[in-house]
């Protein structure tokens, strides 16, 4: 069992981890600014559930090829960085949605869903960090260490989760605004795009 006050210093540094500005969290911000509340946290969800690969990734050692092969890494790193380029096309050639708002504009959630999977899987620095994070809060002493994992990075997924979401709540919010004239959209449109590319080319230039 993990000592009650290392599981409150791992989940602090979780949520400090989570407000840092990244991909994820800016991914969650520019999503739900553009497509409502629902579409951000169907993408939280996404990006959460693809924790899940990295946790068990670490857990069962296999994040150390990432780290140890610049094969492995590159084909990843560029499979993400290529995905972000085509969202940064698709949402620079958006126009504007029907006038109501974007928010009130049907969304398929299973799609932003899949897409915040997509997101977070294809980014080995999310596999090698958490597993250069995770075994620090993890001991030997205190019992197996692959459930230790397995907890502490069920622990960082929920961290994760309230502070994406609150994220995707206060960017509806401050957006709606912009939501209900056509010109808002589009500029919100185009703003995800140079957000996504600058995105891509970060993860493409990513060192082990």
């Amino acid at each position: 069992m993990i000592a009650t006050t290392t599981l409150l210093g791992f989940a602090a540094a979780s949520v400090l981890l989570a407000l840092a500005p990244g991909p994820d969290n800016l991914f969650v911000l520019t999503q739900s600014a553009l497509k409502g509340r629902v579409s951000g946290l169907m993408v939280t969800l996404g990006l959460c559930s693809g924790l899940v690969v990295h946790t068990t990734a670490v857990a069962l050692g296999v994040a150390a090829i990432f780290q140890t092969s610049e094969t492995a890494f590159t084909a990843l790193k560029f499979v993400g960085a290529a995905y972000l380029a085509f969202l940064a096309w698709k949402a620079l050639r958006a126009g504007a949605e029907p006038l109501g708002g974007a928010a009130d504009a049907p969304v398929d959630l299973r799609k932003m869903y899949l897409r915040g999977i997509l997101m977070n899987v294809t980014n080995p620095k999310v596999a090698i960090f958490f597993l250069a994070f995770l075994p620090q809060f993890a001991d030997p002493a205190k019992g197996h260490l692959g459930a230790q994992i397995f907890f502490l990075g069920g622990v960082f997924m929920l961290c994760a989760l309230a502070v994406f979401s609150a994220i995707a709540l206060v960017a509806d919010r401050l957006s709606a605004w912009l939501r209900r004239s056509a010109r808002g959209q589009v500029v919100l449109n185009r703003v995800a795009g140079v957000v996504f590319l600058g995105l891509a080319a970060k993860l493409a230039l990513a060192q082990r």
